[in-house]
């Protein structure tokens, strides 16, 4: 199936007297295509004439703006840039990129605007009002290959301008503008910029958005006549622990928590399971603009996981070392993907939803090598030219600007009975603090939003069944690629009895809960937990512990005994940076074992109103789930990196603990 128009006219027919808005259609249109644009690439743009602050008229290219996907781009995506400056720079000899940046900057109508695209001059020069640029991933295919020149010749003939490869900016816009001088742009259909992308242009938007599938589409319908196989594998037993020890190499090389996510898809494995894998996948990216997320090549694992990624650092350092000029910074050395032999491929990201980009841009690529090796061979751009877009200084300048990581960014945790109260509030807390939650409770759970499918993974899980536990804890590090927080919560209150009328089964069903799920949990968590990063278990306790009451032994019991588990764990696995810490809460109202009934009765036994029940404490205040999932995640950050076996009350003050 190739490539077709999306075009709608019913969708376009209110558009058609504003050309802004045409653009905006039209460039999501694009955006909706991965086979064009993946996760931020490509521009689009629109000339026009519009008035100034003053009311004079000018002519402005509006061009996609910095930071803006196409698939989702709105009006305020575009900047607005006067057309005559972007002219009078084509024109120059040499532009620094600093001064290109601060001249489109300075000629922008609105200077609240995006920052232009860095192809805002090439767009300019093209004497067309609609201008349409992706990275498609068929004609790239084709441009890598030894003879990538010849076959786009054969494809398109004289009906494309061809521009041999060179550095995105004002160097690509001063070629193009060097070859068009005697152009007859009426004879000319699209650029082709060898191993790099396309461009087509129209002075109608569905013209040079239709000029574009066409030619996306000739490239894919040659391919097609390669009779290329794509290689397919079977699902086969991973080993998770492998995963872990990867995830951890791969954290500790970077020098901060990573997401590890398997793909076990056909395609992922057939392509892993190929003789020449290793050989073919470490030769380069399928453009240049995919660097900044892929770095150059991945790193291929083997039966030593660690000295494999050890391998990948040695071996970045050294492309980095011979072609910096001295004045760059190194990037971290790090890889973002992994080629695991027979297994499939990996991807490492600070987020799920970095990760996750990461993941459909070796989609693209692990297919479009597989294009080239049917046409004569995969030949990526030379380790200079990928350098030299990998450290460009307004690439360079994208990192920069990243947001400083949060307290938990990348780390892994597992929470049980998530379903509701000091359990929500957790898996809550920690995903705003940046990690990645493994939810359990007995209940289905639902988070609503994204983050179903990104930051969240909900298990129904009970956990008084030994094999859930292990299946769920063994689930999370598959999804996540390992694990460093566990917060043991679940549990039950039982009925109020006294010892001496007390059944056998509310004392047996709070040990089950209370005591022996934490201990089961603890025990198929740690062999990962020891693989973690910063690791750290979280016991939910009880106030009862310190100062337990008449009428619930049951309770009160297994508490204690889960504390001193605790303190156990804490002994045994700190010699292996495991650190387990305790957290009593007391009296959480916000949770469902505190209905409004069991409320006024404790309040009225107290001869208290229910305000003043709540806050019946020394510092007269009401505790929270929110307040204690604040403190499971100080005691799981950076606060706590040197605690271990403590155990914190978050109780207001009670005058019996103290």
């Amino acid at each position: 199936m190739y490539m077709k128009s999306l075009w709608n006219d019913k969708e376009a027919a209110a558009l058609s007297n504003d050309p802004l808005k045409l653009r905006v259609y039209t460039s999501r249109l694009l955006g909706r295509e991965p086979a064009l644009v993946l996760h931020g690439g490509g521009n689009t743009s629109v000339k026009a004439r519009v008035k100034d602050f003053f009311g004079e008229s000018q002519d402005i290219l509006y061009i996609k703006g910095s930071g803006w996907d196409l698939a989702a781009i709105e009006q305020a995506g575009f900047a607005a840039v006067k057309m005559d400056v972007l002219l009078r720079m084509a024109q120059m000899p040499k532009l620094s990129d600093p001064d290109m940046v601060r001249q489109q900057r300075a000629a922008m109508l609105d200077p609240n605007a995006p920052n232009p695209s860095v192809e805002a001059i090439l767009h300019a020069i093209v004497p067309y009002k609609f201008v349409d640029h992706s990275h498609a991933d068929a004609v790239a295919a084709v441009s890598n290959t030894p003879d990538g020149h010849r076959r786009i010749l054969e494809i398109y003939g004289k009906r494309v301008l061809i521009v041999p490869y060179v550095m995105p900016g004002f160097v690509l816009a001063r070629r193009v503008y060097e070859l068009t001088r005697r152009l007859d742009w009426k004879k000319c259909e699209g650029i082709v910029l060898l191993n790099h992308g396309l461009f087509t242009f129209a002075d109608d938007a569905r013209a040079s958005y239709e000029q574009h599938v066409r030619l996306a589409a000739k490239a894919e319908i040659y391919i097609k006549k390669q009779k290329v196989n794509i290689a397919l594998g079977k699902s086969t037993v991973v080993n998770v622990m492998d995963l872990a020890r990867l995830r951890q190499a791969v954290s500790k090389t970077m020098g901060a928590a990573v997401v590890a996510c398997l793909k076990s898809d056909p395609k992922s494995i057939g392509f892993a399971s190929l003789p020449n894998a290793a050989f073919i996948a470490t030769r380069g990216p399928l453009t240049p603009d995919h660097v900044i997320r892929v770095k150059p090549v991945p790193v291929v694992i083997g039966k030593d996981i660690a000295r494999d990624v050890r391998d990948f650092a040695r071996r970045y350092r050294a492309y980095f070392d011979r072609h910096t000029d001295g004045k760059l910074k190194c990037l971290d050395l790090a890889p973002r993907w992994a080629l695991w032999r027979g297994q499939g491929l990996i991807v490492f990201g600070r987020s799920y939803k970095d990760a996750s980009i990461i993941s459909d841009i070796v989609d693209h690529t692990v297919i479009a090598i597989q294009w080239a090796q049917a046409m004569g061979g995969w030949k990526a751009l030379s380790q200079k030219d990928i350098f030299e877009m990998e450290y460009w200084e307004l690439e360079q300048a994208k990192l920069a600007n990243n947001e400083k990581p949060l307290a938990l960014q990348g780390r892994i945790a597992l929470v049980t009975g998530a379903a509701g109260g000091i359990g929500r509030a957790c898996v809550e807390a920690l995903i705003a603090q940046g990690a990645h939650v493994a939810a359990l409770d007995i209940k289905p759970l639902s988070f609503g939003g994204d983050r179903v499918n990104s930051n969240v993974l909900g298990l129904v899980c009970d956990v008084t069944k030994d094999n859930g536990i292990r299946a769920a804890v063994d689930a999370t590090v598959r999804h996540f690629g390992g694990l460093d927080i566990v917060v043991s919560n679940a549990g039950i209150f039982p009925p109020s009895e006294n010892i001496a009328d007390m059944g056998a089964e509310t004392w047996d069903k709070s040990m089950a809960v209370n005591l022996t799920s934490h201990q089961r949990l603890m025990t198929a968590a740690a062999k990962y937990l020891v693989l973690g990063v910063d690791p750290a278990v979280i016991i939910i306790g009880s106030k009862n512990v310190p100062a337990p009451g008449p009428g619930a032994a049951a309770y009160s019991v297994a508490k204690a005994g889960l504390t001193q588990l605790a303190r156990v764990a804490a002994l045994e696995l700190g010699s292996n940076g495991v650190r387990v810490n305790v957290a009593h809460p007391n009296q959480v109202f916000d949770t469902a074992i505190w209905t409004k009934d069991v409320l006024e009765k404790r309040a009225k036994h107290y001869g208290l109103t229910v305000e003043e029940y709540k806050t019946n404490n020394i510092l007269r205040t009401e505790i929270t789930s929110k307040d204690v999932a604040g403190l499971v995640c100080a005691m799981a950050g950076p606060a706590f990196a040197k605690t271990t076996g403590a155990q914190i009350p978050i109780d207001g003050g009670n005058d019996r603990v103290i």
